[in-house]
């Protein structure tokens, strides 16, 4: 199911006041989960940084932070499986934040839309979801 984006710009005064809700760890991020408009279902955990947040609320495209390059990854950069923002939300701590987004393609850097993959099924440990397009695809590599 896919859903319009209604992006309303949001003041400065705004974004800053949902970042100062924000309870970030001792590295200046906050979990952050995805969550596919109309199905629900969750598609990746990530990093946020401040940055990352403002830049998400600003442009309505999902930013992360990516704590193996040290900077700002922006979803479908370089594979062009986008994630526009539908709806942000954070927890009652304030520890979480949860991207109600619209994913365009796959979310799973492995090619799966999402990458809860893997499960105990069974008693066993399985694999849930196959690859839809090949990473190679995806990234050139």
């Amino acid at each position: 199911m896919s859903a319009k984006q209604t992006k309303t710009p949001l003041s400065a005064d705004v974004v800053e006041a949902v970042i100062d809700a924000i309870n970030f760890n001792d590295q200046g991020l906050v979990a952050a989960i995805a969550q596919q408009f109309g199905s629900n279902e969750i598609l990746m955990m990530a990093w946020m940084s401040a940055d990352a947040i403002r830049e998400t609320l600003s442009s309505g495209q999902v930013c992360y932070f990516s704590r193996s390059r040290g900077e700002l990854w922006r979803k479908g950069e370089s594979s062009g499986q986008t994630q526009a923002l539908l709806d942000f939300r954070w927890d009652c701590d304030g520890d979480t934040v949860l991207l109600v987004v619209d994913q365009i393609g796959v979310a799973c850097h492995t090619g799966r839309r999402n990458c809860f993959f893997n499960a105990v099924r069974d008693g066993e440990i399985t694999t849930i979801a196959e690859v839809e397009i090949e990473p190679k695809k995806l990234y050139g590599k």
